[in-house]
């Protein structure tokens, strides 16, 4: 994962990461970073690359693991 520069106007207390796999024009990233909780846990947040000051999404960390676990997995589930 590598660190983004958060741009103007977004939240500077969030250091925003993407995948090195990566490249810096690739069109379909999303970009996560993690914010600490004082008890211990953590929230992810995850927004799309192209719209950095779009939506974002947040997450539990144990939530977030468990669904990387899955989309990370060989065999899913098929509907």
């Amino acid at each position: 994962m590598t660190p983004t520069t958060p741009p103007s106007g977004t939240d500077s207390a969030l250091s925003w990461f993407k995948s090195s796999h990566s490249s810096n024009d690739g069109p379909e990233c999303v970009e996560v970073a993690i914010a600490a909780h004082g008890t211990g846990g953590a929230t992810v947040h995850v927004r799309d690359s192209k719209d950095v000051d779009g939506a974002r999404l947040a997450f539990p960390d144990g939530v977030w693991s468990t669904f990387v676990g899955f989309a990370g997995r060989e065999q899913r589930i098929r509907g």
